[in-house]
């Protein structure tokens, strides 16, 4: 390449990359191969992560399945078995591909678990609407999944869009997680949409009883009736007062970057005793001859440890030799009674270590920029491409931003005080598109509605009148999937494992805001825009088009 630099990819073995390399620089034109990017998990962590990460899963399987049984009765039935099949479909998927299960990926399966119930509750909301009209379950469920096509493909493709993204910028294990959710995005539209239907059809022939829930939750939500618009100057302010605290955080108080974006080395170390972090950077400052970045992470025993140290040196025993002044700065804190090797430091108290360049670091920050402005373009097209009206595009990304600087935000101002990693890395893109995807399938659900209710709502009826009553139909759904989808992230969360937990921890507060600003801030602006233009809302019906070509050919 004119920039002077290659990239070679491939299924390769240690020895395989070595003979590569061994290869390249033979030659008129020598080309040294250097590593500019590594990542090392110890045995002890890699265990220990596999075994949060499977905690995890199961625990937020289990919640989800018990709370669909609960509140859907037979049709959680259903909505379980075809849940079981799509994380079958996942696995399949990723064995056929060979793909590596990472602890993001994981965190991905975790995610879609929350996200495949969507589908489904949209359903069966929508069948239940149904039913109070006075229909049979048969006409009920054909009209319900009818109804229901256009809002979770629209959902649907909102997140993928973001899931493509992620995967195409995304490096090692953000792609690893992009991937599996780009697998269950899929597979969850293929269970939810078509398993689901051919389950009840088959329940319907054998003449089996077919029910949306139970005495306490059957007719949930549907006296609903909330003048959600009028509330929507208090939502204003409310926001721009946490957006303003924000931005002067950002200012004064900056974020806590991790070495992705500036470079460095960053150790995760476990000692025996719980060690003072202070204390801990003062003896490291004198042997590096700069002050380290030193956090208490998970128990009072464990540290992460980032430095800038020979970080520009180049050549074969660098990590060695930051090894061992490391080490001799910590001796304090190791064991009085007996000599610790350097090999036994590196494998019994250095649990994970992460190298990376500044020039690679410089790269990871511009495609994470690039990525996050890539995904909004892509959105703010798509709303405009299916909603044909702009006020829809503006009112969501104004939401998305709003999103996007609170969550922001949050990082900045807890990222000094709260006991877990806060880090600005590839993991806090990741999470950060997957609050735009997660947060824009929520508006699209509340949107579409609303372009029905515009559409075919009764004469006479007001614009706020018809929003308020689209936001009040789709609020069970909004509740129920945030809910459920929270629920997995806050199992995931608190068992996960701490290498994840900053990760879990900003998509769950994504997911929350994202779900407030559907209904406060997406809605209620793309109201404010339209004021006055109500009219110009509605979309002509297919027959009133072909009318009035006919009568401008006739006038012709």
């Amino acid at each position: 390449f004119r920039s002077g630099r290659s990239e070679i990819t491939g299924n390769f073995t240690i020895m395989e990359a070595k003979d590569m390399a061994n290869k390249l620089k033979t030659g008129k034109l020598p080309a040294p191969a250097r590593i500019m990017q590594e990542s090392i998990v110890g045995p002890t962590l890699g265990a220990e992560s596999i075994r949060a990460g499977v905690i995890s899963l199961v625990s937020g399987l289990v919640l989800v399945l018990l709370f669909m049984i609960f509140y859907y009765a037979r049709a959680g039935v259903v909505a379980n078995a075809v849940l079981a099949l799509n994380i079958f479909y996942i696995f399949g998927l990723l064995a056929s591909l060979g793909a590596t299960l990472t602890l993001p990926g994981i965190a991905g399966i975790v995610l879609t678990i929350g996200m495949a119930v969507d589908a489904n509750v949209i359903i069966y909301e929508r069948i239940r609407e149904e039913l109070l009209k006075g229909k049979g379950i048969k006409t009920a469920l054909i009209d319900g999944y009818g109804h229901s096509y256009s809002a979770i493909i629209d959902a649907n493709m909102t997140t993928l869009l973001t899931a493509g993204i992620l995967f195409y910028f995304g490096l090692g294990p953000v792609k690893g997680f992009a991937t599996v959710l780009i697998i269950g995005i899929l597979t969850s539209l293929f269970t939810a949409v078509l398993l689901s239907r051919v389950i009840f059809e088959w329940m319907l022939k054998r003449n089996m009883k077919v029910n949306m829930g139970n005495k306490l939750t059957v007719a949930a939500f549907q006296r609903v009736n909330i003048d959600w618009l009028s509330k929507r100057k208090v939502a204003y302010i409310v926001s721009g007062i946490i957006i303003a605290i924000g931005l002067v955080s950002f200012a004064t108080r900056g974020f806590e970057l991790g070495v992705d974006f500036k470079g460095g080395r960053s150790y995760h170390i476990r000692f025996e005793q719980p060690v003072n972090a202070q204390e801990v950077r003062q003896s490291l400052t004198e042997v590096f001859g700069a002050t380290p970045i030193v956090k208490t992470v998970g128990s009072a025993n464990e540290l992460k440890i980032t430095t800038a140290y020979m970080i520009d040196t180049v050549g074969q025993g660098v990590d060695s030799i930051v090894e061992v002044t490391m080490m001799s700065g910590l001796a304090s804190y190791l064991p009085s009674d007996r000599v610790v090797t350097q090999d036994e430091f590196n494998t019994r108290y250095v649990l994970e270590s992460i190298t990376v360049m500044p020039t690679i670091a410089q790269d990871i920050k511009s495609r994470a920029i690039v990525a996050t402005i890539i995904a909004l373009i892509a959105i703010f097209l798509y709303i405009l491409l299916r909603f044909k009206k702009w006020q829809y595009s503006a009112g969501a990304l104004i939401a998305l931003a709003h999103d996007v600087l609170i969550v922001m935000g949050i990082f900045s101002l807890g990222w000094a005080i709260l006991p877990f990693s806060m880090e600005i890395n590839q993991a806090f893109i990741a999470a950060i598109l997957t609050v735009i995807g997660y947060s824009m399938n929520d508006t699209v659900i509340v949107y579409d509605r609303i372009r029905e209710e515009i559409n075919e709502g009764k004469k006479g009826q007001s614009l706020m009148s018809r929003m308020n009553l689209a936001i009040n139909f789709t609020l069970s759904r909004t509740l129920i999937t945030s809910g459920t989808t929270m629920l997995v992230l806050l199992v995931l969360f608190l068992f996960g494992g701490e290498a994840i937990r900053g990760f879990s921890f900003a998509i769950l507060i994504g997911i929350l805001i994202g779900t407030y600003s559907s209904i406060f801030i997406a809605a209620p602006v793309m109201f404010d825009l339209s004021k006055g233009k109500e009219d110009k809302l509605i979309e002509p019906k297919l027959d009133e088009v072909v009318g009035d070509n006919n009568k401008r050919t006739i006038q012709a």
